[in-house]
């Protein structure tokens, strides 16, 4: 189904009336990107949303998505709204890696009930359907579809495959909150979300005849662990992993194979799981950064996980864009040392509050394994 297109004289004429807001005005309305969608909802009625919603439509492709790690918020000059004007039709970088593309539509939807502003549910739609049309057969997602080499892999890296199906999942179940989406792309997006479980639990990599959890990416066509940038190996993953682990601790009533896949992982998470290490960071101005991170030797720490783990002994591992493979920080290179997230504490409340509390609604007692076994 197409979808009308947007004036944009109408989206340039309120970012116009933004742009000559006075400083003080400025510092005190504006609101950062990152700061979007922690709003009170009362907010998304406001000028400011809209303002902000107009430049999300302004940096959606023609292909329906967003490119990423771009501020959505910050004023744009009017010779920068025209060199974007110009460029979004010759991109295709539309992608759902860094929370790109969901986290638009998210926004532009609150907005849109806030201010029924039919832009706005139009440039939506347009993203739905993108999300829709890139899933693969199997049911994974790319991190773009549009570029070779490792974006076309099942992404998990950065939480990509899962932001993408809560989002297709509210709008499928909760349809008081997108009440705008007609029932065709709704059922759309359910069985999309059916698919994206089916292979979530198939990536689930198995070591020994027992699962374990995910690799950041898998191949699109294998569905086998699969690498990225030269210092992302292939691996079982124990930061993205337990957002998988969460996303399937969502599901009501989760059948046998849901509750086997979360019981597995988590006892993996348990299994690896380092104590007494901290990591913290030293001032270094020698190093690129003018700081380094160390790890050091403390009993009280609390746990921490790699991002890493080598598939079969469960060692961190680590390396820099050289792409050999190390077993400690320190040896890795200054640069990739302080600028890529190693370590992670993220599993310690899916371990002490999460899954507790997931368990208890979902599993008998008898049936309850203790997963530090």
């Amino acid at each position: 189904m197409k979808t009308k297109s947007i004036p944009i004289g109408v989206i340039l004429s309120g970012l116009a009336l933004a742009s000559h807001a006075s400083p003080e005005a400025k510092s005190s309305l504006f609101v950062p990107w990152n700061e979007c969608l922690r709003q009170e909802a009362e907010w998304y009625q406001s000028q400011e949303a809209s303002r902000i919603a107009d430049q999300v439509l302004l940096f959606q492709l023609d292909t329906g998505g967003w490119p990423k790690n771009i501020d959505m918020a910050a004023p744009l000059s009017e010779k920068e709204r025209k060199n974007l004007l110009e460029k979004k039709q010759r991109q295709q970088d539309s992608t759902i890696d860094n929370g790109a593309t969901y986290t638009q539509m998210t926004y532009l939807a609150r907005v849109y009930r806030g201010t029924r502003l039919e832009r706005y549910k139009e440039a939506f739609l347009k993203g739905l359907d993108f999300l829709l049309n890139i899933q693969y057969e199997n049911g994974g997602w790319p991190q773009s579809p549009y570029l070779q080499g490792y974006p076309l892999h099942i992404t998990f890296n950065d939480n990509a495959m899962t932001g993408v199906l809560r989002l297709l999942r509210d709008i499928a179940r909760n349809p008081s909150d997108y009440v705008f989406v007609n029932e065709i792309r709704r059922a759309k997006a359910d069985a999309a979300v059916r698919k994206g479980i089916e292979c979530v639990l198939q990536c689930q990599v198995i070591v020994e005849g027992r699962p374990t959890v995910w690799c950041a990416q898998h191949d699109e066509k294998t569905l086998r662990p699969a690498p990225a940038r030269a210092y992302e190996k292939i691996s079982l993953s124990g930061s993205e992993s337990a957002d998988v682990v969460r996303l399937l601790m969502e599901i009501d009533n989760p059948p046998p194979r849901i509750v086997h896949a979360v019981q597995s992982a988590v006892a993996w998470f348990e299994q690896v799981k380092i104590t007494g290490l901290r990591q913290i960071t030293e001032k270094n101005p020698a190093l690129p950064r003018g700081y380094d991170k160390v790890i050091i030797a403390d009993p009280g720490a609390p746990p921490l996980w790699a991002r890493f783990y080598e598939i079969g002994t469960n060692r961190p591992i680590f390396c820099g864009r050289d792409g050999i493979i190390k077993y400690s920080l320190a040896e890795i290179d200054p640069e990739r040392r302080t600028g890529y997230s190693w370590y992670t504490e993220s599993p310690a409340s899916l371990l002490a509050q999460d899954y507790p509390r997931w368990s208890a609604r979902w599993i008998p007692k008898a049936d309850a394994p203790n997963p530090s076994r």
